[in-house]
């Protein structure tokens, strides 16, 4: 059924092998019809914790202590926002955003965007090589370049991964979470943060905006933190559930869908946060400002902490964020090229494309630069995810404020006009640092 006011009908479900695929309990109660719409939240929170957060919360941590934890908690806050958005669209007009933008706009346009989408996918990859490479190396020594290498075979594992289902999926991604979690709960636990500045670094400064470098290292924070292709992801995977497409049973789903995606962003805010605590209160405060990537880190973690269980755990972290980044980064280029392009293409060719695209750049930059420059290129893919984000959120916000695409789900005034807020800060703060990025000798 075509919605008016969309230029085009959609005729294709999203992610289509999965879609309404999950049964919720209807005539269950309030814990049981939740823990069926829990799970898309959590995959969503997947690419707020990815190994490119890693390098900018370290770098920011380790060069200004605190004062960047104000940065973290207001990008989850926008995080949630905007999620919540996508989450809404998906449901209430049974389109993805790449279907949305697809039906809406003029096929120029549409392509713009999606290459656009593409090459921030191919940026968020680019940080899961490094990420999953480096953490190969430091659990077991395995060189960087062959790292980057080995990184590609991962397509069988998702391929697995994808055969036993929609929920196994789901589960496995939760089961790395909370071993993330579990990892940096015993960090925090041995680095002993100082509790009234850490309180005090969830104040915003002014400092952030007017020191160069300290703004770069915030806008890449928000950049690793609200991603380009989640909102994509979001509006399609909330799909997967059986839910009533009735306004009734919309309403219910956008309700439960909204408070997984909530929580699970909670999660995903404690993990960064402790990626930073760590970093200020091991390295700030002992003299190690200079650490700036995550191998750097990873040595001084175990003399610093009085532990080489720090150092193992750290890693064996990281492993777990490059590879939920790849199950959740695989989906999410499944559905961007067949919303846009209207074309299906096999899962394993199109991660191939993907991975082949991040692969050949980190395998040159370990080649030539080594360790340090591949910690450069992991903090300015996350840079780059940051640019590309206006033009994922301005066509979100502009699709749930209309009410001729979304009827009676279309935004209420006040959250239509914390959205545009939202899109001019993420906007706002982007042509800033294009400008003070081209003025040599200001980064």
């Amino acid at each position: 059924m075509q919605s008016k006011g969309w230029r085009k009908k959609n005729t294709h479900n999203s992610l289509a092998e999965v879609f309404s695929s999950i049964k919720v309990p209807l005539k269950g109660n309030f814990w049981k019809k939740l823990l069926a719409f829990s799970g898309p939240g959590l995959m969503v929170a997947v690419g707020y914790m990815d190994p490119g957060n890693w390098a900018t919360d370290i770098s920011g941590g380790a060069q200004f202590g605190y004062t960047l934890l104000s940065v973290i908690f207001i990008s989850n806050l926008f995080a949630i926002l905007l999620q919540y958005l996508a989450l809404k669209l998906g449901i209430a007009s049974e389109r993805d955003l790449a279907q949305a933008c697809r039906d809406h706009y003029h096929p120029v346009t549409s392509f713009c965007l999606w290459v656009l989408c593409e090459i921030a996918i191919a940026a968020c990859d680019l940080a899961e090589v490094i990420g999953s490479a480096i953490a190969l190396n430091l659990l077991f020594g395995i060189p960087l370049v062959w790292g980057v290498g080995l990184t590609s075979l991962d397509v069988l594992v998702i391929l697995f991964f994808q055969y036993k289902g929609f929920r196994f999926i789901e589960s496995v991604v939760a089961a790395l979470i909370f071993v993330i979690i579990g990892s940096f709960a015993f960090e925090l636990i041995l680095s002993h943060p100082r509790v009234f500045p850490m309180l005090a670094g969830l104040l915003p400064r002014p400092e952030i905006v007017c020191n160069p470098s300290m703004l770069y290292i915030s806008i890449g924070i928000l950049g690793a933190t609200v991603m380009p292709h989640n909102l994509y992801l979001h509006s399609s995977i909330v799909q997967t559930r059986d839910y009533p497409r009735t306004e009734e049973g919309k309403k219910m789903a956008i309700r439960f869908a909204g408070i997984d995606s909530a929580v699970a962003l909670m999660f995903a805010f404690f993990i960064n946060a402790a990626i930073l605590i760590v970093a200020s209160a091991s390295f700030h405060t002992s003299g190690h400002q200079e650490v700036a990537d995550i191998t750097d880190a990873h040595k001084l973690l175990a003399p610093l902490l009085g532990t080489t269980l720090a150092s193992t755990l750290f890693a064996v972290a990281l492993l777990a964020s490059g590879q939920n980044s790849t199950l959740t980064g695989t989906l999410a280029g499944q559905i961007v090229m067949e919303g846009f392009l209207h074309i299906r293409i096999k899962p394993w060719v199109r991660r191939m494309i993907t991975r082949m695209i991040a692969v050949v750049p980190a395998f040159i930059v370990t080649w030539i630069y080594g360790e340090h420059g591949s910690a450069n290129l992991l903090v300015l893919s996350q840079v780059i995810l940051s640019m590309q984000l206006s033009f994922a959120v301005i066509p979100l916000v502009l699709f749930t404020g209309s009410k001729g695409k979304m009827g009676s789900f279309a935004n209420s005034r006040p959250l239509q006009v914390a959205a545009w807020g939202v899109s001019a800060i993420i906007l706002g703060l982007n042509i800033y640092l294009l400008y003070t990025t081209l003025r040599p000798g200001v980064v």
